[in-house]
């Protein structure tokens, strides 16, 4: 579905991504871990095309994306779920997720459908603005936006940050239902989280990948989970 080469990544005078490679399979959640500042925002954010100053390539479904515009790659078929969610505070759920849709035709209401029997909370929010919902409907709000286009591939950046554990549950119940048939590349800080959703991971350190497998592998690993994460 989408193939990382040896991506460098300059944001300013900073070289931040300094050869990160990775796989994300067809039909998996594939996980992307680190210390902070390793550098695994800056990978997807580079895939979305938010930084013009990078090298490398990057493949989605077998053809180059790299150094497309942001808006052109979410045309090609990927959604975008940035960390801190970035939806119109000032618009209702349901003026956020009109905003979203490339066309509004009976396909993509279904699918708004379909996202609105997976977030019932959203449901029940529908006419309320953004910035008045709590952070775990926000959440929500931003992978149902992200998802209400067709969405072969879908990029997540730290779902459960500053989420209440009852929220956290609730998004991974969500993405539980969303890999049926979405493939997902998930940032995640949150171990538990990143352990029972992730099919693989790829390790990333001061912006190169440093070690990849299964997700099994790290759940028995106990030093390499300390080495990287610092987490036993």
């Amino acid at each position: 579905m989408l193939k990382i080469k040896d991506l460098h990544t300059h944001i300013e005078q900073f070289h931040i991504l300094q050869g990160v490679n990775l796989e994300v399979p067809d039909n998996s959640v594939t996980v992307v871990l680190g210390r902070n500042g390793a550098g695994k925002t800056t990978t997807i954010r580079s895939v979305m095309g938010f930084y013009p100053n990078m090298s490398g390539e990057i493949l989605f479904q077998g053809k180059s994306i790299a150094k497309l515009p942001p808006y052109t790659v979410a045309k090609q078929g990927i959604g975008y779920v940035p960390e801190d969610q970035d939806i119109f505070a000032g618009l209702t759920v349901e003026e956020n997720m009109r905003v979203a849709m490339r066309r509004e035709d009976d396909t993509t209401l279904e699918r708004q459908e379909w996202l609105l029997d997976l977030f019932p909370d959203l449901r029940e929010a529908w006419k309320r603005k953004g910035g008045h919902l709590s952070g775990g409907q926000k959440q929500m709000l931003s992978i149902a936006r992200a998802l209400v286009n067709e969405t072969p591939l879908l990029l997540v950046d730290e779902p459960s940050k500053g989420l209440a554990p009852i929220m956290v549950e609730k998004v991974m119940e969500a993405m539980n239902v969303i890999r049926e048939t979405t493939t997902i590349l998930l940032v995640e800080q949150n171990f538990i989280m990143a352990s029972q959703l992730g099919d693989y991971f790829y390790m990333i350190d001061e912006g190169r990948t440093v070690f990849q497998g299964e997700m099994q592998l790290l759940k028995d690993d106990e030093v390499l989970r300390k080495k990287y994460l610092g987490i036993a």
